[in-house]
């Protein structure tokens, strides 16, 4: 994400729950998705458009595609930085791009795309202010 300008990377600090570790109190690999889900509820409020308020009008954002890749392992205690960004596929998809870092030590990568749907689950647009903020 070094390529991004800092305005449109929001940052959430989690610390890692004893709940969300293995036996050995190493983060379970399915709660960087949930960390990730954090991220972009948090990019998404920042930037006016909650989920609550997209629903509201009718748009749900479900994931379609879901990708993680894991570099180094968290452990118990640890403060975390979710790093998001967002970008724009089409007037109907958004892609959010996610760093999870400790320190300057970035321990995963990876990415969701999301279709907008209406209530009946068929494809609309986007909300036009998050298609204006992502161009």
């Amino acid at each position: 994400m070094t390529d991004t300008p800092t305005a449109l990377i929001r940052r959430t600090t989690v610390r890692v729950r004893y709940a969300e570790t293995d036996c050995m109190g190493v983060v379970y690999y399915a709660n960087y998705l949930v960390w990730f889900e954090i991220g972009r509820t948090d990019w998404l409020r920042d930037a006016g458009h909650t989920y609550r308020a997209m629903e509201a009008e009718g748009v749900q954002l479900p994931v379609i595609e879901a990708h993680c890749e894991y570099r180094r392992a968290a452990k118990y205690d640890d403060e975390l930085e979710v790093r998001t960004r967002a970008a724009l596929l089409t007037p109907v998809r958004i892609r959010f791009d996610y760093e999870i870092v400790r320190g300057d030590e970035t321990l995963v990568t990876g990415h969701t795309i999301h279709a907008a749907l209406d209530p009946r689950g068929r494809p609309c647009r986007l909300p036009s202010g998050v298609r204006d903020l992502l161009g």
